[in-house]
């Protein structure tokens, strides 16, 4: 039977909390998804222009496995100093990897989406305490969607882009999540028939009325190089180790790229990590590839991709119009 978790979002991972700190007036902000006890991450970058950092230490050769949080943030290369406020804020909680002297590093991976010149400044006020803030709203609550945190100024193919997240329980128990801040060069909506290209992944009714409706979409507009980006959390409380989350993080671009079309362009810094609590164990499989539970493995980056590709759809559908951008919900009927 498939169903979702108690809140469809990211919070339904159990270790895991989400934090916003919105800008409307910037037209801009910051997403922190924290994991105090530490989430084994990966992370797929397939995006040809990415603004990121901590991601060569996620790579399965290199030494740290665990991650205690992952930013999400508007603001293009100036976004990344929020990710010094998390790191500053864990730390004086003693969350992170342990130092000498009773000191710690929060290990903190980070991408960011440009929003540039959507608000009245062309950069936004960034600076550590934005980051700070999107902790300091952490909670294992519901998601709040929309325009909120990185997709405060997002911008999606011709129409308002924002954040979205969706949950999915397995039939083995193992919960698979994702949340996505949606700033694509490519469009989510057919223009053929005025709905989601992924409409079909909608499960228990989660778009509502808005996933019924065929909408007209606006010319799109003529690009700048490098404007967009679509970055995003996948997360599941199985066990996961390093190598297996990175593969959960690639197959879940499959989602991506099926939402999103075109996706992973020369204009575009899609990126995606994936963070494991460790809370379940996986199925354990017979035959010649129990030893790498690679069914397991599947089942959870397919669902991540399902599950992504949901989330994406309910970021445009919770989006509204702000700042010259005119969202999903106010286009015209087919």
């Amino acid at each position: 039977m498939t169903r979702i978790g108690k809140h469809n979002g990211l919070t339904d991972v159990a270790g895991i909390k989400v934090g916003h700190y919105t800008r409307t007036d910037a037209a801009s902000g910051v997403t922190v998804v924290i994991c105090a006890a530490g989430a084994v991450t990966g992370v797929d970058v397939r995006g040809s222009a990415p603004g990121t950092r901590e991601t060569d230490l996620l790579a399965p050769t290199n030494l740290v496995d665990k991650a205690q949080a992952v930013v999400l943030s508007g603001g293009s290369v100036y976004g990344l100093a929020a990710a010094d406020g998390v790191v500053r804020w864990l730390a004086q909680k003693g969350v992170g990897f342990p130092l000498d002297k009773g000191y710690v590093a929060p290990i903190v991976p980070a991408a960011v989406l440009y929003d540039l010149d959507r608000g009245p400044d062309f950069v936004p006020p960034f600076d550590a305490e934005w980051g700070q803030k999107a902790c300091q709203a952490a909670a294992d609550g519901p998601v709040a969607c929309g325009c909120v945190g990185a997709g405060t100024g997002a911008w999606s193919g011709s129409i308002k882009g924002g954040l979205g997240t969706a949950s999915r329980i397995l039939d083995s128990g193992i919960t698979v999540a994702a949340l996505a801040a949606v700033n694509s060069g490519g469009s989510v909506i057919d223009p053929i028939t005025g709905q989601p290209w992924e409409v079909d992944q909608e499960i228990e009714q989660e778009f509502g009325p808005q996933g019924k409706r065929a909408v007209q979409l606006p010319p799109l507009p003529v690009s700048a190089p490098a404007q967009n980006t679509t970055i995003a959390v996948v997360a599941t409380d199985a066990i996961l180790n390093k190598t297996q989350a990175a593969k959960v993080a690639q197959m879940a671009h499959d989602g991506m790229g099926r939402a999103i079309r075109p996706a992973h362009t020369m204009f575009d810094g899609d990126t995606i990590f994936c963070m494991a609590t460790g809370k379940m164990n996986l199925p354990q499989a017979t035959g010649f590839f129990s030893a790498a539970q690679a069914q397991a493995v599947t089942d959870i980056g397919h669902t991540a991709a399902n599950c992504l590709s949901r989330a994406i759809i309910r970021a445009i559908f919770t989006a509204k119009s702000m700042a010259g951008m005119t969202a999903f919900c106010d286009l015209k009927k087919q």
